[in-house]
């Protein structure tokens, strides 16, 4: 476990006085293999407190992005629990999980993960739309504003840079502002330049919006942006 001082010290100061965003207690994951069975979480430990950065970084296969799955409850344990904002949610079904994504968690992946079919606001304003949000263009319209793509709204993601795409998928995943926000290797499909800006702008963000943000990382530039570390080596914390 690793802490940068400077930012886990604002983490800290805009988080007072909150409960922990993130507690995760006893989380381990088993899957059937040829040899029978591979753990690859063993009891896996620890609290992130609201509006606080967390790094999780490991080689590959190590679990991290595994853990990232578990904590948005894309995934079930074998064991263990996550409460997210005080919610149990592997208490809840999986319509009941898919409600509370909904509601307040964002996401960024490597491969952005825009609809093909949906132009660039209509990427940014579909969940708005499930939320039922009557604002849902003018919201959207403001964000892509925010990440520099005002020019861009009519585009369809084939007609995008990947830069430009994970703008997209930054806008959507804060459009919300969602109180949990989970990234999965953000610019692993980018430059290193392009990947720089898009970071940037991703702290940006969140520290805008007051977010809790777990980012998996191989990145150790990245990494040190954030409040905190925890290294994941064959599926513990090291």
């Amino acid at each position: 476990m690793r802490d940068n001082p400077e930012a886990f010290k604002n983490d800290v100061s805009a988080a007072a006085g909150r409960p922990a965003a993130i507690e995760v207690t006893g989380l381990s994951k088993r899957v059937a293999d040829a040899s029978g069975e591979l753990t690859i979480l063993h009891s896996i430990d620890f609290t992130v407190g609201a509006a606080e950065t967390l790094a999780l970084v490991g080689a590959s296969g190590s679990g991290k992005s595994t853990l990232l799955g578990l904590l948005a409850g894309l995934d079930t344990p074998s064991s263990g629990k996550v409460l997210l904002d005080g919610t149990d949610i592997f208490a809840l079904d999986e319509d009941g999980r898919a409600a509370f994504r909904k509601a307040k968690l964002g996401f960024v992946f490597q491969s952005f993960q825009l609809l093909a079919h949906l132009n660039a606001l209509e990427n940014v304003m579909l969940p708005l739309e499930l939320r039922g949000d009557d604002n849902a263009r003018e919201k959207a319209e403001a964000m892509l504003g925010r990440v520099g793509l005002s020019s861009r709204l009519k585009h369809y993601p084939k007609y995008l840079s990947g830069g430009e795409q994970q703008r997209v998928a930054l806008a959507r995943a804060f459009v919300t502002e969602p109180p949990l926000l989970f990234a999965d290797e953000p610019t692993g499909s980018l430059d290193a330049a392009t990947g720089e800006a898009v970071i940037q702008l991703m702290f940006e963000l969140n520290r805008e919006r007051g977010s809790t943000l777990v980012l998996v990382t191989h990145d150790p530039a990245m990494a040190a942006r954030c409040g905190r570390t925890l290294t994941i080596a064959a599926g513990r914390l090291a």
